[in-house]
Order: C-alpha cells, then sequence, then structure tokens
C-alpha cells in the first residue's frame, strides 16, 4: 500500500516505487514533516529543541515552537516566522492563521480533484490522503490531499478549504505545497529569460534567506517557468539527490527557497500574494492548484524522466502519446497576415506532396484582420478572402491529402474590434484608467461567463461543419490594468485567477465541442510552457525563436522539466542551402517536428531533402515522443551538444550529436549509451554503420568538424 498511517508513532508513510514521504502528528495538533528520500534509508523522528525567543504553545512546552519544527503547512501569524503557506483575514481583521489536526481518509483513485483546475489523471489503483485540519476561531476546514503516483515517484499534493463561519473570510496567501528539508548546502536550478529568448538554466549556491522564482505577470511567463529543482552540491546527471518542483497552473505564481536560522531549508510552491487574493463566503469552498514533487538520489537525469514519464502518463491529453504527432507547415513565417485561399490550397498540394501531414493556417483569416491593429474578438472569416466560405476552403485543403489547422487567439482582443466598441466594459480595464496596450491589443476578461458565452458562441457559428483537425491557441500579452467590471471591489483580487480558470473551462469546451481535433497551445512563444496548458494541449509551441543554435539550448533547458512530446520545435527558412535545412532539421528532431516556410519558393532540391528529412523522423518519432531521455553533453557548458532517446524496450536509440558556432575540430569525449541493451547489437539505420553493446556503453567518439550548421544523428535499431 503506497500509504500508511502508524497509530504508535502517529506517522503517516506515503511510498512510491524508490522513494518514502513521512510525516507525523505532534500532540493531536501539529503536522512535523520527518523525511522524503530513498526508500531504503533510515531516519531519526524530529526532535524538538529550543531556539531563543521562538513563540510556544505553553500547553505542550517550550521546545515546540512552529518557528522551528519542519511543517506540512505552515500558517502566518501563530508563531512560525519563515514563509507561510496560507494566510487568512478574518472580517475582524486578524490574520493570525492556524488549524489543528483533526482526522485523515485514504482514497482510492481520489475523485474529489475540482473539474475546474487541472491535475493529474489518477490510476484505478492510485492512493490519495486526505488530512483534515480545522480552525475553532474561523470556523474553517482545511483539508491537504497527498496522491502517490507510484511508479514515476511523484507525489502531488493540494488543499481545499472550506468557511463554515456565518461570515467571509479572506484567503491573502496560497502556496499548494511545502517541503521542509534538513540542510541548505544545496544548489538552486531555475529556468529564466524572456520573449524569443525563453528558458535560460541557471544553477546558484543557495543562501540564507529567500530566494524566488515567480510571475506577477497572470501567465506562468517566458521570464521565470515554474519548475524548480534543489539537488546536492555535486549533483551531476547520473549522481546526487535532486528535488524536482511543478505548479500546474498558467497563470501568476510564486516559487519561494527559503534557508532558515537553523540552517534548513523550506521550498513553497503555489499562487503567492501579491497577486492573489480570494474572498471566501460562508459556506463557499476554495480549491488550490495541484503541485508536485519529486525526488531523485542518482542525479539530474533519473529527476527527468520521472518527470516525463509522469508527465506523459497523467498531465498531457492521451492522445498525445497514443499516436504519432502530425507534421505540420505552418503559414506564419510564409505568409504573416496575407492569407489567401488560392495560394494556400497549393501549399497544401505541396506540403501533401513531401509527407507533412497537416497545413496550419496562422493568423490573418478572421474579420478584417490586415496587420495585429484589428479584429482580435471578431471571429469570424474574412468573405473577400474565402468567398465560398471557410467550410469550402477546409474541405479543398483536405482534399489535398492532408489535414487542416488553424489558428487561434480566443483571449485578447483588440481596440480597433466590433466586439470592443460593442462591449468595451469585457475587456480588462481600471475604472478611470487608459489601459496599457501590447501588440495594439487588450486582454478579455474571461472571469465573465457572459464573455466566455459570447466566445463559444461565435466559434460555435464559425467553425461548424468545419473539417477542423488542429487548433492552434494563442495568447500574445499579458495581464495589466487587472480589473473586473462583473465582480464587486472586495473580489477584484481574484480577477486574474478567474481568468486563468475561465481560460481553462473555454479550453475544455473546445475538447468537448471538437473531440477529434488537437489542441497546440502558445503565449507569444513559450510564454504558457506549463503543466496547466499541458493538461488542455498535446503540445505546445515553445518559442518564436526558430534560430537553431538558440533552439539547442532552449531545448535542453525544457528537457529538464517536461517531456519532448511537449515540445513543438520548427525548421524555418533555410535560404535556399540545404546543409543549413539539414542542421535545422537535426536540432528541431529534438522535439515534435515541424515547418514554417513558404514552401511554394523553395527550390526542388530544398523540397526533396524536406521530403527526406519527413521520411526520415517518421522512423523513429515514436522513440522522441514515448522514450526516455538521456543528456551526455550539456550545450551550456560545451562548445557542443549530445543526448539521445531510448524506446522503453531498449531495441531503439536516437542519438544526436550538434555543433556550436564555436566548436574546435576533434572528436568528443566518449559518448557513453548505458541505456543500450546488453549484449545487444545494433545497426544505425541511418548509414548501415554496426554497433555491439559493450562498444555503445563504454562510449563511442564521434567527430566534431567545427564547421557551421553541423549536426549528426545516429538512429540505431537493434539486430534481431
Amino acid at each position: 500500500m503506497p500509504i500508511r498511517f502508524d497509530k504508535d508513532t502517529k506517522a503517516f508513510t506515503i511510498t512510491t516505487k524508490r522513494t518514502k514521504y513521512v510525516f507525523s502528528v505532534a500532540h493531536d495538533k501539529y503536522l512535523i514533516h520527518q523525511f522524503y528520500g530513498k526508500k531504503s534509508e533510515r531516519f531519526d523522528f524530529f526532535a524538538p529543541y529550543m531556539v531563543s525567543f521562538a513563540p510556544y504553545q505553553k500547553s505542550f512546552g517550550n521546545g515546540w515552537s512552529p518557528d522551528v519544527f519542519p511543517q506540512e503547512m505552515p500558517f502566518f501569524g501563530s508563531g512560525d516566522f519563515r514563509c507561510s503557506a496560507l494566510k487568512l483575514r478574518e472580517a475582524n481583521g486578524s490574520c493570525v492563521t492556524d488549524f489543528s489536526y483533526d482526522s485523515y481518509k485514504v482514497y482510492k483513485k481520489n475523485q474529489t480533484v475540482p473539474d475546474d483546475l487541472p491535475h493529474a489523471r489518477r490510476d484505478a489503483d492510485s492512493e490519495t490522503l486526505a488530512v483534515k485540519l480545522t480552525d475553532s476561531v474561523t470556523n474553517c476546514v482545511l483539508t491537504l490531499y497527498y496522491t502517490a503516483f507510484y511508479d514515476e515517484d511523484v507525489i502531488a499534493r493540494y488543499f481545499t478549504l472550506k468557511n463554515c463561519k456565518d461570515c467571509a473570510v479572506k484567503i491573502e496567501k496560497c502556496m499548494s505545497l511545502t517541503l521542509d528539508l534538513p540542510s541548505c548546502d544545496l544548489d538552486m536550478i531555475s529556468l529564466y529569460g524572456g520573449h524569443y529568448d525563453e528558458r535560460h538554466l541557471e544553477r546558484v549556491p543557495l543562501r540564507h534567506g529567500i530566494q524566488s522564482v515567480y510571475s506577477r505577470r497572470g501567465a506562468s511567463s517566458p521570464q521565470f517557468n515554474p519548475f524548480i529543482a534543489l539537488c546536492s552540491r555535486n549533483a551531476t546527471e547520473e549522481r546526487g539527490d535532486v528535488y524536482g518542483f511543478n505548479l500546474m497552473w498558467s497563470g501568476s505564481f510564486l516559487d519561494e527557497v527559503e534557508v532558515d536560522q537553523t540552517n534548513h531549508t523550506r521550498v513553497q510552491t503555489g499562487l503567492g500574494e501579491e497577486n492573489f487574493g480570494y474572498l471566501l463566503e460562508s459556506g463557499e469552498s476554495f480549491s488550490s492548484p495541484e503541485a508536485i514533487v519529486t525526488y531523485s538520489p542518482c542525479g539530474l537525469g533519473n529527476m527527468k524522466r520521472n518527470l516525463h514519464d509522469f508527465i506523459r502518463r497523467h498531465v498531457l491529453p492521451e492522445v498525445s502519446t497514443r499516436r504519432p504527432h502530425p507534421v505540420v507547415l505552418n503559414t506564419w513565417e510564409a505568409c504573416y497576415f496575407d492569407i489567401d485561399e488560392e495560394k494556400l490550397v497549393k501549399f497544401a498540394k505541396e506540403a501533401s506532396s513531401l509527407g507533412i501531414d497537416m497545413l496550419v493556417m496562422d493568423d490573418g483569416w478572421f474579420g478584417k484582420r490586415k496587420s495585429d491593429w484589428s479584429s482580435l474578438g471578431d471571429w469570424y472569416p474574412t468573405p473577400e478572402k474565402f468567398k465560398h466560405g471557410l467550410k469550402s476552403f477546409a474541405e479543398r485543403v483536405k482534399a489535398e491529402g492532408i489535414s487542416f489547422g488553424i489558428w487561434i487567439e480566443p483571449e485578447m482582443i483588440n481596440p480597433d474590434s466590433d466586439l470592443y466598441r460593442a462591449h468595451p466594459d469585457w475587456a480588462l480595464s481600471a475604472p478611470g484608467r487608459t489601459p496599457a496596450e501590447s501588440r495594439q491589443q487588450l486582454v478579455l476578461d474571461t472571469s465573465r461567463e457572459d464573455v466566455l458565452d459570447y466566445l463559444k458562441g461565435i466559434f460555435k457559428k464559425t467553425f461548424d461543419g468545419v473539417p477542423i483537425d488542429y487548433f492552434k491557441w494563442d495568447a500574445n500579452r499579458h495581464l495589466s490594468d487587472v480589473y473586473s467590471n462583473a465582480l464587486p471591489p472586495e473580489r477584484q483580487d481574484e480577477v486574474a485567477f478567474r481568468c486563468i480558470k475561465g481560460t481553462y473551462a473555454l479550453l475544455k469546451w473546445f475538447a468537448e465541442e471538437y473531440p477529434d481535433a488537437v489542441i497546440e497551445t502558445c503565449a507569444g512563444g513559450g510564454g504558457r510552457y506549463d503543466l496547466g496548458m499541458m493538461q488542455h494541449g498535446f503540445q505546445i509551441w515553445a518559442s518564436d525563436n526558430t534560430w537553431p543554435y538558440s533552439r539547442t539550448w532552449m531545448q535542453s533547458s525544457a528537457l529538464l522539466a517536461y517531456p519532448a512530446a511537449t515540445m513543438s520545435c520548427h525548421v524555418a527558412n533555410p535560404g535556399g542551402d540545404v546543409r543549413a535545412l539539414d542542421f535545422k532539421y537535426k536540432v528541431a528532431v529534438g522535439g515534435m517536428l515541424g515547418y514554417e516556410l513558404n514552401i511554394l519558393d523553395m527550390s526542388d532540391e530544398i523540397k526533396s531533402e524536406i521530403a527526406r528529412e519527413v521520411r526520415e523522423y517518421k522512423t523513429f518519432e515514436h522513440v522522441i515522443r514515448c522514450g526516455d531521455y538521456f543528456e551526455l553533453v550539456s550545450p551550456f557548458t560545451n562548445d557542443h551538444s549530445a543526448y539521445y532517446y531510448a524506446s522503453k524496450d531498449r531495441s531503439e536509440i536516437l542519438l544526436s550529436l550538434i555543433e556550436k558556432e564555436n566548436t574546435k575540430p576533434g572528436v568528443t569525449k566518449p559518448l557513453k549509451i548505458k541505456a543500450a541493451k546488453e549484449s545487444a547489437s545494433y545497426t544505425d539505420a541511418l548509414t548501415g554503420k554496426e554497433y555491439n553493446a559493450e562498444e555503445l556503453r563504454r562510449g563511442i567518439r564521434l567527430p566534431l568538424t567545427g564547421d557551421k550548421d553541423t549536426a549528426t544523428l545516429i538512429h540505431l535499431v537493434e539486430k534481431k
């Protein structure tokens, strides 16, 4: 059983395949964190000790100060001066928050996760621990939920809060997960960046005080990703203790790490407090987003594979790993806003002849859209561009033997649109102030039911009968001037939170209304590259930057937390250079392949090479999408990078070597393919060269040319 309770020690133990997580109840009040680590490791239960001037409850003795012991859910204002996970404000203004243990229950395949928030899919045999806490002053009931994902070594956490009092309370800080660790000799890894520059990897030692990553933007953002990791100072791909954390949420968030006076470390992830508040009326309940944690005793590589398996099996729509992802030709960099039906039908015919699976019509098809200045919100096809309607056009595309996809940006509105002229109050805008624009657009208030009803209605009307196989769902700005005309003053702190929930509701509606279509999400590139979006989209546009040298490190850092199945990677215009095209392709197959170019302008030589690439990619796409990822040489610390994917049964391995712009000629260090099946023999399907498992596991050296645009692929297939 993954979840056990020991009546003698009053300890809860949550086990996964290789780890265990233990916390206990002290004095029938406190939840004390005891241990998180290797399943086989022994540990000592926490023994209270005195720290000068630490507040304590007299009845429990001065050793039991909340400011000293490791907690499962630290509360604001009740004696713990470290960062808190929950802060409530009562009607009388008091913010002292304090709950006591009440009871527990274990559920099989827990069905209590709210359906208006993303959550990991439970297996039939999964177990969830629900720990109930109560507060006699506020009459609130707090329930902490822990779900063990046994095979992936992942634990998911969230809480619900019910107000049983006859007056309102306000949630002023909300953190879904807290983990107190018994040391501070750790490094923190995070992913930072910006638009066109997403996901730089940063690794820094912990220091005393608080270090944090966050978003105040109403989106998880390209500036900071919600994922963080803590690891031992000497941790490598294969060695060292590593803890990985993430939040299933697409809006503003806070990850905070605090090293305290006792040299212990507290890690928290959740909604935070600066951009969040929630008024809970009498009888109402609130649920936090779900957070996850995994532990690896054997390095970063094992943490990555834990998270990749978890996301593929429990987060992504099942279609994402059940069938191959289509190789798409997107029209954006080929046409921008200059959409023309006849031209795109020619695109479809040419793309189909090259083996490409889908034509995606990007921006420019709706309203009076000729630039990014107008028509967001007017989701009806431009009559001049589609004289016989959108349905007729889509059928013409599909008649060429290719699937049809279309770009939408439902959450945004242009001031120059029929929708804005009719409903200016539907855009986020503070009273008496002129809202700031970004890309000549504002943000629709998706917290409003009437806005969601309008969007559902206009998309239903526009797409009725249109054979759409794929939606590219974009969101090209962050939230400013956050105010809803539909909410009272005391609920304005909820607007950004409610907007994201509205977006999830709309995504869910699309999935139900168009069950045979898949959704790829995007946010000005990789601005919402998060688990919340991954629950709804079968992959994510990783960045607007398709330059392969940038993509090399972007993709490497994305794979720290997310599997390749989530990562949409396009080959952009090679400028007529077959060598450049080959290099871009070999970088792009680090994820799910697509193309972004004017196929009609390409030479026969380029077209022939694209056709070859697509055929080749389809022979190993399943290894990238479903296989285990192993990084051999990091692009952040070397003049080249190397990695491989191995199928679960180890019968296929795809090895990639990518030279950077400053690579020096020579050979690589031995590239050890330790996943090679023992005693097996392999053939490189691309060259016919043969390898045995012993030499692969010992390590092979590959040449480094030092030439521009150089990469090598080796597709190893086991000889039967």
